[in-house]
């Protein structure tokens, strides 16, 4: 079984957001890592946000179960930190999950995740495919 979730938006958000909230955004939305990796550019830390989104959405909470204080089933909440991507030199992105991401996907029978991540001057985007045992 294939779950699959995709995300754009608009890089000015992210950096309209990043404006008005500084580091508080920053430290709630992106882990230590995805900073250091991203070098804190706009448009990566854009492609990032688009791949915890889409990844929220192959995980079937959307983008309200990643709220801080968001509720996904029964009384389970889950974190933008649960949804990291990490991308190394001269790797492919990949998605590290946590806390209760790690937990709805081991529920799912996720054996394997790939992403995508693209960016124009406008626009960043992210696809997420995971592979699954079957229900």
């Amino acid at each position: 079984m294939l779950y699959t979730g995709v995300d754009i938006i608009e890089i000015a958000r992210i950096e309209q957001a990043i404006t008005r909230w500084a580091d508080r955004f920053i430290a709630r939305v992106f882990t230590v890592s995805e900073r250091a990796e991203s070098g804190d550019q706009i448009h990566s830390l854009a492609a990032r946000w688009a791949a915890k989104e889409a990844a929220a959405k192959a995980l079937g909470i959307g983008v309200a179960g990643l709220g801080a204080h968001a509720v996904v089933g029964v009384g389970i909440a889950a974190r933008w930190h649960d949804l990291e991507v990490r991308r190394l030199p001269r790797e492919r992105p990949q998605l590290v999950l946590h806390g209760i991401a790690q937990t709805r996907a081991a529920a799912l029978g996720w054996r394997s995740v790939a992403i995508s991540l693209s960016h124009g001057r406008d626009y960043a985007v992210a696809f997420v495919v995971a592979q699954a045992d079957q229900p």
